[in-house]
C-alpha cells in the first residue's frame, strides 16, 4: 500500500518535475534534451549477450564506477553493459570515458510504466546500483523478474538514515528485496540493517575509489600541465575543486589574504557545475584579480586565477597543484571525493562539511594528510604556512599517498560479491 501511495504522488508530481527539467534547462540546455529516455524508452543495439545494469547517479558515482566497469569488461567478456545516469553532466562523462563500449540512457522514472518498459527492452541480468540511489518500484520491479540487485560501493550517512526511516513502510520492504549491500564501511552496514536489511544481506567490501588507477598517459598530462602553469618563475598552484554556491566567495577572500604571503600563487578554480562557470567568472573578476578561463586556452603566465570551466579534467588537475582544497565542504554539502588528490600524493584542504566521504576523511585526518579549515580565515592561514614551509608540504603529502595506497582491495571483494550471481 504504501509503495502505491508513493506511484500515485509521483505521477502527480509529473508536471513539477518537467516544469523543473524546464527551469534547468535555461541554465545547463542538455536537460531540454532526451526527455523520452526519462520515462523508458531508451535505445539499445540488438544483441544476444546478456546484459549488466549499472546505474550511477551523476558525475561522482560515474567515476567511482570506472574501475568497476572496466574490471567486469574485462573478467565478463561475453556480456555487455548498459549504464544510465539522472544528470547531463553524467551522461557527458559516461560518453566520454566508456566511448561505445558501453550502451548508455538516462534511467527511467521510478514510475511503474517507465520501469517496465525500460526493462523489456534492456532485459538486464544484474542490476548494480553505486552508492545510494534507491528505488522502490525500481527494486521491486527487478525482484518480480528475477533480477538481483547489488547495492555497490554503498554508503548512508546518519542523516540519510534518519530520512529514510521517516518513510520506513516504503524503505524497509525495498532492503529487503536488495540481494546484496556491499557497504563501504561497517557504520553504513549497520544503518541499511537499523533501516530493515537483513543481516545476511550485507557486506562490508570497502571504499572503491581507493582503487582509482593513475596510468602513464593521465601521469603525462598533469605533468606537462604543471609545468605549464608554474612557468619561468616556478609558481605555486592552489587548486580549488568542485565548489559550491557560496564557496567561491569565501575561496576567493581567503586567495586575497594568502597572495599578501605568497604573491605568486596561482589559484585554479573549478566550479562543481558548468551552469555555474559564468557566475564564478564574474565574481572572479569582481575580486580584482587577473582572471583567464582553461576553455579560453590562453596562457596563465599573467594570471592570478585560472577558471576551470572544462570538463573532464579535474584529476589531471590534481596531479598538477602543490595543495588541493576540496569544495562542497565550507558549505553543508557533505563534501567531494578526498580520495582523489590522496592518491596523487597532494596535500589536502576541505571545511567542516565532509559527511558524504565521512570515513575517507577520518582516515586523511588521522594518517596527517588532510586539515580542516573552519572558515575562509583558517583557509588562508593554513594555505599560508603550507605554502612556505616544503617539509610539511612533503610530510602530507607522503601521509595523504600511503592512506590512499593502505585502503586499495575494494574492487576485488566487490568483484567476489558478483560472481557468483553472474
Amino acid at each position: 500500500m504504501a509503495r502505491l501511495l508513493y506511484s500515485v504522488l509521483f505521477y502527480c508530481l509529473l508536471p513539477a518535475i518537467g516544469l523543473r527539467l524546464l527551469w534547468r534547462g535555461l541554465k545547463s540546455p542538455n536537460y531540454f534534451r532526451r526527455w523520452a529516455e526519462r520515462f523508458g524508452f531508451c535505445r539499445i543495439h540488438n544483441s544476444e549477450a546478456p546484459t549488466i545494469w549499472l546505474h550511477a547517479v551523476s558525475v561522482g558515482e560515474t567515476l567511482a564506477a570506472v574501475p568497476l566497469v572496466r574490471a567486469l569488461q574485462e573478467k565478463y567478456t561475453n556480456h555487455k553493459l548498459f549504464i544510465t545516469c539522472m544528470t547531463p553532466t553524467g551522461s557527458d562523462r559516461v560518453l566520454s570515458i566508456f566511448g561505445d563500449s558501453v550502451e548508455h540512457s538516462y534511467a527511467p522514472y521510478d514510475l511503474p510504466d517507465a520501469v517496465a518498459r525500460f526493462l523489456n527492452r534492456v532485459d538486464p541480468k544484474l542490476l548494480i546500483i553505486m552508492e545510494t540511489e534507491l528505488w522502490p518500484n525500481t527494486i521491486a520491479a527487478c525482484k518480480r523478474r528475477g533480477i538481483p540487485v547489488i547495492v555497490a560501493n554503498a554508503r548512508l550517512s546518519e542523516k540519510s538514515a534518519r530520512g529514510y526511516q521517516r518513510i520506513s513502510p516504503i524503505v524497509a520492504p525495498m532492503l529487503n528485496n536488495l540481494h546484496t549491500v556491499a557497504a563501504q564501511h561497517i557504520d553504513d552496514a549497520r544503518r541499511f540493517q537499523s533501516l530493515g536489511l537483513p543481516q545476511s544481506g550485507s557486506v562490508v567490501t570497502g571504499n572503491i575509489k581507493f582503487d582509482l588507477h593513475l596510468d602513464q598517459d593521465l601521469r603525462a598530462k598533469a605533468s606537462q600541465l604543471l609545468e605549464d602553469w608554474r612557468g619561468i618563475g616556478n609558481r605555486p598552484i592552489l587548486l580549488a575543486a568542485s565548489t559550491h554556491k557560496g564557496e567561491d566567495e569565501l575561496i576567493l577572500a581567503a586567495f586575497t589574504k594568502i597572495k599578501m604571503q605568497v604573491d605568486s600563487l596561482l589559484l585554479v578554480l573549478v566550479p562543481r557545475h558548468p551552469e555555474r562557470f559564468n557566475q564564478v567568472a564574474e565574481l572572479c573578476q569582481k575580486t580584482g584579480f587577473t582572471t583567464v578561463r582553461r576553455s579560453s586556452n590562453v596562457s596563465t603566465a599573467g594570471a592570478d586565477i585560472l577558471l576551470g570551466d572544462s570538463m573532464g579534467e579535474l584529476m589531471t588537475f590534481f596531479g598538477a597543484c602543490d595543495l588541493a582544497f576540496v569544495g562542497g565542504s565550507l558549505v553543508p554539502t557533505g563534501g567531494h571525493n578526498v580520495i582523489e588528490p590522496a592518491a596523487w600524493g597532494v596535500p589536502i584542504l576541505t571545511g567542516p562539511h565532509l559527511f558524504n566521504f565521512s570515513e575517507a576523511s577520518e582516515l586523511l585526518m588521522g594518517g596527517g594528510g588532510m586539515l580542516i579549515c573552519q572558515n575562509s580565515d583558517e583557509l588562508a592561514s593554513h594555505c599560508s604556512r603550507l605554502l612556505q614551509d616544503e617539509s610539511i608540504r612533503q610530510t602530507m603529502s607522503l601521509a595523504a599517498r600511503q592512506v590512499a595506497e593502505a585502503n586499495r582491495g575494494a574492487l576485488d571483494r566487490l568483484l567476489a560479491v558478483i560472481e557468483p550471481i553472474i
